[in-house]
């Protein structure tokens, strides 16, 4: 059995998802899209489907919350975003990542 690691930071969340392959860092375009860095991809939120996510909050300070969605597309790209939690979030971020979990609701209704 493998040993459980302790998710205590984003650094460590993220060299975990690296070591499984998630190694794409995404972003949202101003347009909505998800895009790679370096814009040689993009996808609309029914391209996109949300394999996980973690959850950080600061010890010291409560609007140092985080929060990183693990994502795989329809082309295979697989990788991750990270957005501030709350007050701070990006808007852009929010608006794609509900997209993206609404479709996947409806995804989940339909094989039932």
């Amino acid at each position: 059995m493998e040993d459980k690691e302790e998710m205590t930071s984003l650094v460590t969340a993220l060299n975990k998802l690296r070591k499984d392959g998630y190694k794409i860092d995404f972003k949202v375009t101003e347009d909505g899209r998800l895009a790679t860095m370096d814009d040689k991809e993009s996808f609309a939120p029914d391209q996109v489907r949300i394999v996980d996510f973690y959850r950080f909050e600061g010890e010291s300070n409560p609007d140092d919350m985080a929060i990183l969605y693990v994502l795989e597309t329809t082309t295979g790209a697989k990788g991750s975003i990270s957005d501030s939690y709350g007050a701070y979030s990006n808007e852009n971020i929010e608006t794609f990542m509900k997209k993206v979990e609404d479709l996947g609701m409806n995804l989940d209704k339909g094989k039932r």
